[in-house]
């Protein structure tokens, strides 16, 4: 046995903890934002959230839960809308959710230090 064979064993070992890795990949891709919902606070305690969080900003992630933020064509977005056509209660609702975003990228640091954070309308 080499050491970078027990640097890799240590690394499979960390990544089996983590919640993308022990539940069925596809709840982060999912177009029911219930499950959308679910795969956020699953990421609520995970060690690599902000990193998680921080790559999917700079790659501009196309779609998908990265870090607890759902992202949709390169930007984040304060949840998914469900299909059809939105109710007008929905847009308070909105700007709510979007307060709440902001203030967690920038209780991240994504906000200050990176320009190309974008927040959908």
């Amino acid at each position: 046995m080499s050491l970078a064979l027990a640097v890799l064993d240590t690394n499979v070992e960390l990544e089996a903890n983590l919640p993308c890795r022990k539940f069925d990949p596809d709840l982060w891709f999912s177009d029911v934002p219930a499950e959308l919902e679910l795969a956020k606070s699953l990421c609520g305690d995970c060690p690599l959230r902000n990193a998680c969080l921080a790559g999917a900003v700079d790659r501009a992630e196309p779609w998908g839960v990265w870090g607890g933020e759902i992202f949709e064509r390169g930007a984040v977005v304060p949840r998914k809308r469900p299909r059809g056509r939105p109710r007008k209660e929905d847009a308070a609702r909105d700007a709510e959710l979007r307060t709440e975003v902001e203030a967690r990228m920038e209780a991240s640091g994504l906000a200050e230090t990176r320009s190309n954070v974008r927040l959908a309308a």
